[in-house]
């Protein structure tokens, strides 16, 4: 479990930064298109560490996959519920997302979700097919 916490805190701490960056290219945006005009001090301020925090579990979680007595969809699923959670309470208590949107945003995250991890999952298996196929037919 130590290895698994090493491994979850560098795969977060490499990506963390990234959700703030995100954050402000949003920002930008919506300053560009007239739809905020100023941002108050201490919303930004939780909204920059919020988008921190979930970065980093964000990108943490993916280390559930180095956890060589997890099968891959149990891992997957441990990975969809942390991503779930994490983003919903961001968003929750950013106030970005209203409870009356919860049924939505969950409909739109499990089809994300699902559609990602299939195309990511049908790619790794046609790559391992092609390097068995090239171990037991070298002339090919």
């Amino acid at each position: 479990m130590n290895k698994f916490m090493k491994e979850f805190c560098r795969r977060g701490l490499l990506f963390a930064w990234l959700g703030p960056v995100i954050l402000c290219i949003v920002w930008y945006f919506l300053k560009k298109n007239g739809i905020i005009d100023q941002l108050d001090v201490l919303d930004v301020i939780r909204a920059v560490l919020s988008i921190l925090v979930m970065s980093f579990l964000a990108a943490g979680v993916s280390a559930v996959y180095t956890l060589e007595q997890l099968p891959y969809p149990t891992a997957g699923l441990i990975q969809m519920a942390v991503l779930y959670f994490d983003y919903l309470l961001v968003y929750l208590w950013n106030g970005w997302l209203p409870l009356s949107a919860l049924p939505v945003y969950s409909l739109i995250f499990l089809t994300g979700f699902g559609i990602i991890w299939l195309i990511i999952y049908l790619t790794i298996r046609r790559t391992v097919e092609r390097m068995n196929s090239r171990m037991h037919n070298p002339e090919n």
